[in-house]
């Protein structure tokens, strides 16, 4: 492997469990609104809920939407068959938030992982999640300081894949893109970022023989110990 000077990461379901936590999150939500009164289980409303906020991350991905949008229409779908839909839309998005934070967990080996690296090289957070939880999750993770810098999609004003937020990540480590290798586990927003920034990448995926380009691949994030 070429020898790189920094390394980015993603943050959810890269480092941090995010789809853990959002399940859980959810699970919670159905509970406290009563959801059964529209969905006979939780994975009725799972599945009417998880398609819809994918498609609306990509839409905020290209910014064709804004943050606000996103946080009140992936719940508004679900609900909106209710009288009270708007406003039970918005409170359930502020408690998302404040649930998923508190059933935050790091994946297997993340935490290993992240010192190992750290050691090595520095580090860089390059996520498109909200201001409010990422750093909340960030300082939870006990791993605060092992990045060097955090870069959030909300305070460049873009978000993954616009290659502007791999540009402010470059301009604070002061070094051009050839020396810097990008880690995600999303290829629409971490792989194809980073192709469009002109940064090597390392795709973290359970389906190695994907066609999609990469630089290099793993399907395991210990994986990394040995190929850094």
């Amino acid at each position: 492997m070429k020898t790189y000077k920094a390394i980015f990461l993603d943050w959810d379901d890269t480092i941090g469990n995010f789809r853990h936590a959002e399940r859980q999150a959810l699970t919670d939500l159905y509970n406290i609104y009563h959801l059964d009164s529209l969905f006979p289980s939780f994975d009725d409303f799972f599945n009417c809920y998880h398609p819809y906020n994918i498609s609306l991350w990509e839409l905020y991905g290209r910014s064709e939407i804004t943050k606000e949008e996103l946080a009140f229409r992936r719940f508004h779908h679900p609900v909106e068959s209710l009288p009270d839909s708007e406003q039970l839309a918005k409170t359930m998005g502020a408690d998302f938030l404040r649930l998923t934070t508190r059933h935050f967990s790091l994946l297997p080996n993340a935490d290993r992982v992240v010192r190992y690296l750290a050691r090595k090289y520095p580090l860089t957070i390059v996520s498109n999640g909200f201001i409010e939880v990422q750093y909340k999750k960030i300082e939870l993770s006990g791993l605060q300081s092992c990045f060097r810098y955090i870069v959030l999609s909300e305070e460049v004003g873009a978000q993954k894949p616009n290659p502007v937020i791999y540009e402010k990540a470059l301009e604070l480590n002061r070094l051009p893109a050839e020396q810097v290798l990008m880690i995600g586990d999303s290829y629409n927003s971490d792989i194809q970022g980073a192709i469009n920034a002109g940064i090597d990448q390392l795709w973290i995926t359970a389906d190695l023989s994907d066609p999609r380009p990469s630089t290099y691949r793993t399907d395991n994030i210990l994986n990394l110990i040995n190929l850094l």
